[in-house]
């Protein structure tokens, strides 16, 4: 009896270690980054792109202060509760002593510098899919911005979402680089797609998820309820959203709906960034939203 137990126990650990290594923390390798420099001036662009400040200022910050992002705001989940943390450029509590690799393996891999699971809250499901020439301005821009040195506040989260661990399978699941709108879109079109799949991470609110938290990419911007079934991020697919292109460019320009209702809650945080940009993006932004499947 003795062999065959010591055979199914190392047989177990033998299993768990292989498991551990497969789905270990993963960095961005250097050489992917070799030759790169960022650039501040085009990393703004990128910083407006993807709506950090959106969700790193500080709760209530207006004006000057939404770009000292000192973190703090809640996000609930079904999860638990996650709170931003600071990643300004302060290098004791922000990000300010990062490494290009860790800030880009963090963005894409959702790998902290100490080598942790990052949870996917932190929406690196779709900055996975960003070049890593943007993640480089990005860093560079970052640098820029006001340091703030208020301490990045703990997650709430219970048992066992919890064990950081658990997020290397899921990650093995769900962590991928492909398009979800795949095919040849047409140069304008696949631009919206870079700017909605990727640095937008649009599908973070406005697609349905798994039981596993992960977005459901047969549901793809077909939209998500409210936790009290009132509000939450509408069907932006053809089968709901019958703006035309020009409409669609009018609302993430100006904030206003063809009937003339205003955004608000969080959506407006993302059109004021998106106006930001050139006109050009909300264009290619509008052109890939026509393209995506309807889904009722």
């Amino acid at each position: 009896m003795r062999r065959p137990i010591l055979a199914l126990l190392v047989l177990v650990v033998a299993g768990g270690a292989l498991g551990l290594w497969v789905t270990r923390p993963r960095q961005v390798a250097a050489a992917d980054l070799a030759g790169l420099a960022g650039d501040a001036e085009r990393g703004e662009a990128v910083f407006h792109a993807a709506g950090c400040a959106a969700c790193h200022m500080a709760p209530g910050a207006t004006g000057a202060a939404q770009r000292v992002l000192a973190g703090g705001q809640e996000f609930p989940t079904d999860f638990g509760t996650f709170v931003a943390p600071n990643i300004s450029p302060d290098p004791a509590q922000g990000i300010g002593g990062w490494s290009l690799q860790q800030f880009a393996s963090a963005m894409t891999r959702g790998t902290s510098p100490e080598g942790a699971h990052y949870y996917p809250a932190f929406p690196y499901a779709s900055y996975a899919k960003a070049e890593l020439q943007d993640v480089a301005d990005l860093h560079a821009f970052l640098a820029t911005l006001p340091p703030s040195d208020a301490p990045s506040r703990p997650h709430r989260i219970g048992f066992p979402y919890n064990i950081r661990l658990t997020l290397g399978a899921w990650k093995l699941m769900f962590l991928r680089t492909d398009w979800v709108v795949a095919g040849d879109l047409g140069p304008e079109a696949a631009r919206g797609r870079y700017l909605v799949e990727a640095l937008g991470h649009c599908g973070e609110c406005h697609t349905p998820r798994n039981a596993l938290g992960a977005m459901d990419r047969s549901r793809w911007l077909a939209g998500v309820p409210g936790p009290d079934g009132r509000g939450g991020a509408p069907n932006i697919t053809p089968a709901a959203l019958d703006w035309s292109e020009g409409e669609i460019v009018e609302f993430l320009t100006s904030g206003f709906t063809p009937d003339f209702d205003s955004v608000g809650g969080h959506m407006a945080l993302v059109v004021s960034n998106l106006a930001r940009l050139p006109e050009s993006e909300r264009v290619a932004i509008a052109a890939y939203l026509k393209a995506v499947p309807a889904v009722e």
